[in-house]
């Protein structure tokens, strides 16, 4: 079946274009022209992915965004955005989108976040087989991953979740409810006094449980599976985007700081660590 992509662009003329260009490439194409009939259209029918347009009239690109994140929609979602600012550019990943494309873009680049974007969808729904974790690092499906044994290491399992309203980088509440005790079924990773539920999607810091949004868990996830190997950048955003932005990008310093924030308090050890010019480590010194 082919895949499903809903644009929103009030372009006509690049609405039409991509909207040609994206039906050649082989996917099923509905296209609107503002924010509030994609909503309307999201809410017929799922797609397997969105593509919004920032500037819109009545409601933006972002404001939908929010409102699909608020619904609990963990539906797939590339910002197209004229507004080349870090800030602007953060805004819409603060808003619930995974990525975005710069405008003017080159079609084969919107092509290849797409593919990224339904790569991770993919993963998330096939990355357990028999009770087993697939390791996103080495490449191998090793149960000593799910156990969180040091030998065990592996990446985010990519089970689905959704990017709720709360701000990425707001501070870290704490939802209601104990810690639960450890199973034997070995379902909880634990590193550095983080315990994690990858099946509930759940993390807590010495009996804090955070509220994290689906990128901040999957990343956090994959460092602790990895803690004390260093992971370079661009093994991170392959595992957790599906794509390597290149050395320009900001997507990944972007959330690690979201996560160091609700992490880390005054006078406690910094878990997430930069090595400079390589990438990034979950140790406690």
């Amino acid at each position: 079946m082919p895949r499903t992509v809903l644009l929103a662009e009030d372009d006509r003329a690049i609405r039409h274009a991509l909207e040609r260009a994206l039906t050649l490439e082989g996917y099923r194409v509905t296209a609107v022209a503002d924010g509030v009939e994609a909503l309307a259209q999201a809410h017929r029918g799922r797609p397997d992915v969105l593509v919004l347009d920032v500037m819109m009239p009545g409601i933006d690109g972002l404001q939908v965004c929010r409102a699909l994140r608020a619904e609990g929609d963990s539906t797939p979602i590339l910002i197209l955005t004229a507004l080349v600012e870090t800030a602007e550019r953060i805004a819409g990943l603060d808003a619930g989108a995974d990525d975005y494309v710069v405008k003017p873009f080159d079609v084969e680049e919107v092509f290849a976040r797409l593919r990224a974007l339904l790569r991770r969808t993919e993963g998330r729904t096939e990355g357990r087989m028999d009770g087993r974790t697939e390791s996103r690092v080495d490449g191998r499906a090793d149960g000593r991953a799910e156990a969180g044994q040091p030998d065990g290491t592996a990446g985010a399992d990519g089970t689905a979740g959704a990017d709720g309203p709360a701000r990425p980088g707001g501070p870290a509440p704490s939802r209601s409810g104990p810690v639960p005790e450890e199973p034997d079924d070995g379902r909880y990773l634990a590193a550095a006094g983080l315990r994690m539920d990858p099946r509930a999607r759940r993390a807590w810091r010495d009996g804090r449980e955070l509220e994290l949004t689906r990128t901040e868990f999957e990343l956090l996830e994959l460092l602790v599976r990895n803690a004390g190997i260093v992971l370079d950048h661009s093994t991170i955003y392959d595992r957790i985007w599906g794509y390597d932005f290149g050395p320009g990008s900001k997507n990944l310093a972007v959330y690690v700081g979201y996560l160091r924030r609700k992490l880390d308090r005054p006078g406690a050890p910094q878990l997430i660590q930069t090595v400079r010019g390589v990438g990034y480590v979950l140790r406690e010194d």
